[in-house]
């Protein structure tokens, strides 16, 4: 990954308050060159392969969305499942629950400790939905661990999708960027944000970043892996959806009624 160029950062952190809840501002970080073979494999699979940047174990895509190179060449492979048209979106993978399931995460010290305040924020919102999956802090024996991104990463937080029937088993977040005190409700939104990636939610705003991030409208197709519409969700933009791939610093985004649609009709 190629470093922050550094008049656009300071621009960047000027005007912090239109930070993404996934990433940072695409534009202020040249990519390592991705071959078009890699970016034909992220299409084919229903991923936006504009601004891909190549990190360690594979590569990042949308913003905040870890693929390895096993998802793009076919092992434990990934795939992205429209649910509806602009709002809740799953991939292919989801956490096997049965008839319940308790996701051990745990945080790591590197972290400062109001973030173990926003995580414990973050795991209540999930369990008061009264799922079929629910999440318990752990210090040991962990199914995610949430550590912090490595220096001079380009997105806040990142994650990947469930495999095997299990969760993905890591969130890094760029706590030298958010700071030691970002909040409690703004981390917690974030947290609970690549929670969902971890147990296979795509980003509500798939077909149309456009209208939580802002630029041009993109609207990435069903790819060739199909549609499922969830009964009781819009067939319209959904602006205060936790899985919007942005969101402004400080905003809170708590789990709305479509939201719950789509968690209860998966979990």
């Amino acid at each position: 990954m190629i470093t922050n160029r550094l008049l656009l950062f300071a621009a960047m952190l000027v005007v912090a308050f239109t930070m993404f809840s996934c990433q940072k501002d695409e534009a202020d970080t040249a990519k390592t060159e991705v071959s078009q073979l890699t970016l034909n494999k992220i299409a084919a699979l229903g991923f936006n392969n504009q601004n891909v940047q190549k990190i360690a174990g594979g590569y990042l895509v949308e913003g905040d969305i870890e693929l390895s190179d096993s998802d793009l060449n076919g092992t434990h492979q990934t795939s992205a499942l429209r649910v509806g048209e602009s709002e809740q979106y799953r991939t292919t993978n989801l956490v096997s629950v049965g008839s319940g399931r308790t996701i051990r995460v745990a945080i790591t010290t590197s972290l400062p400790s109001s973030y173990v305040t926003a995580l414990d924020e973050a795991i209540r919102r999930y369990n008061a939905e009264n799922l079929y999956i629910k999440f318990q802090r752990v210090s040991s024996n962990y199914e995610i661990l949430f550590s912090k991104a490595p220096t001079g990463s380009s997105y806040l937080a990142s994650a990947g999708f469930p495999s095997g029937g299990n969760p993905y088993n890591s969130v890094k977040v760029n706590s030298d960027y958010l700071g030691s005190s970002p909040g409690t409700n703004y981390l917690a939104t974030i947290l609970a944000h690549e929670m969902g990636h971890c147990i296979g939610f795509r980003h509500t705003d798939y077909m149309d970043r456009s209208y939580s991030c802002g630029g041009s409208y993109y609207n990435e197709g069903a790819s060739s892996v199909g549609a499922i519409h969830i009964p009781g969700t819009p067939t319209g933009a959904d602006p205060n959806s936790w899985m919007l791939a942005c969101i402004g610093s400080g905003v809170n985004r708590y789990f709305n009624s479509n939201d719950r649609t789509a968690l209860n009709y998966l979990y």
